[in-house]
């Protein structure tokens, strides 16, 4: 927020973490804070381990005490990284001091809020979501936006197969493939003599040949090429996975008597 101070003005805003993801959007949840006279709305969820999150400790409706991962339980309420803010929340912040990570932390802004008597609403969501904060989490969110999608070529096809829900945007290029869907291939990206199986997101300018691939998510500019199997993976950007030289191999063995060992080669 200090970073955006001179954007933002005087305007309320909305500030969404890049790493939570809710299904049902958040227009409701916007068009109760308009005219709402708040200087915060902020989201809440129940929680089964809220030491890994931002808590809320509520009195009723009204919003008590947020606490950053706190050391003892004090709710299971956990703050949802959507927050609605009016221009208040920037004295919030010129008042902070890091805390003991290093960091200006959204929950002391709002606390601070609190402490001065705004008054800040709260809001339990009971749609779906998700924090991102690993690849399993991610992955789901991507199976889960995938399930979401409708069939659609733009780009071109040649001499491959496209089963389900697939989606190869503008520019990008399958050949002698196989595409299970849902997937979408992006902008630019070349897909050949591969297999791309369900519940994949390839971004713009990939590469995949002489691959398999599924349940993953491959962000821009990776190239993949020649791997056999890959699965459950996220691949970052500009990444390059390729098959390791072939090396001599040897096997230490230490087998106790009578012992029966099938070696593959």
């Amino acid at each position: 927020m200090l970073i955006a101070r001179d954007f933002l003005g005087e305007d309320p805003f909305v500030m969404y973490l890049g790493d939570n993801m809710l299904r049902d959007g958040i227009v409701p949840f916007v068009q109760r804070f308009e005219g709402s006279g708040c200087s915060a709305q902020i989201m809440v969820t129940p929680v089964e381990e809220p030491e890994q999150y931002g808590v809320v400790e509520m009195d009723g409706d009204r919003v008590v005490r947020l606490v950053e991962k706190p050391a003892e339980r004090i709710s299971d309420l956990a703050l949802v990284g959507v927050y609605l803010f009016d221009p208040s929340v920037h004295d919030a912040v010129r008042a902070l001091k890091p805390s003991g990570r290093g960091e200006l932390e959204i929950t002391e802004a709002i606390q601070w809020l609190i402490d001065q008597g705004r008054k800040v609403r709260s809001t339990t969501i009971t749609g779906y979501w998700k924090d991102t904060g690993n690849v399993a989490d991610m992955l789901e969110v991507n199976r889960m936006v995938l399930e979401t999608i409708d069939p659609q070529v733009r780009g071109t096809v040649e001499a491959s197969e496209l089963i389900g829900r697939v989606i190869v945007e503008d520019g990008a290029q399958v050949s002698r493939s196989r595409i299970v869907g849902p997937v979408i291939i992006g902008t630019g990206t070349r897909v050949s003599g591969s297999y791309v199986g369900p519940f994949t997101s390839v971004a713009q300018d990939c590469s995949i040949t002489d691959s398999e691939i599924e349940y993953s998510i491959v962000l821009r500019g990776a190239l993949i090429q020649g791997v056999r199997r890959i699965e459950a993976s996220l691949i970052g950007h500009d990444v390059e996975v390729t098959p390791s030289p072939n090396v001599p191999r040897a096997h230490r063995l230490i087998l106790g008597d009578h012992s029966k060992v099938q070696i593959c080669s």
